[in-house]
């Protein structure tokens, strides 16, 4: 099964963030995202206007909401920035790729 079939699964805390050898993996299923510091993966989308940009902003937006998995968004003319890490480890989890799996077919 593929990452984008997958759902996100909360965390809860109390689990170490994923290690530079179990990240390699997940990343290499995610094409365009980096990987930083092994803590958290981004990703810089281009359209050609301002209201492209927003449409994209909006569907991350609703495939955040209901994956319960919320990332960091720029919008800006012409790009969407997006990074993805787990905020109650400080790090990464396989869910962060899952979201990124499932943000690039939006």
């Amino acid at each position: 099964m593929g990452l984008s079939q997958k759902t996100c699964i909360p965390c809860r805390g109390g689990v170490p963030p994923l290690t530079a050898d179990e990240i390699k993996p997940l990343a290499a299923q995610v094409s365009g995202w980096s990987v930083v510091n092994h803590h958290h993966i981004e990703k810089e989308f281009k359209f050609p206007d301002f209201k492209d940009a927003l449409d994209f902003t909006n569907k991350v937006g609703a495939i955040a909401e209901e994956q319960g998995h919320h990332p960091d968004i720029y919008l800006a003319w012409g790009k969407v920035g997006v990074k993805i890490w787990t905020h109650k480890i400080d790090g990464l989890t396989e869910s962060d790729f899952i979201l990124a799996a499932r943000i690039d077919e939006a």
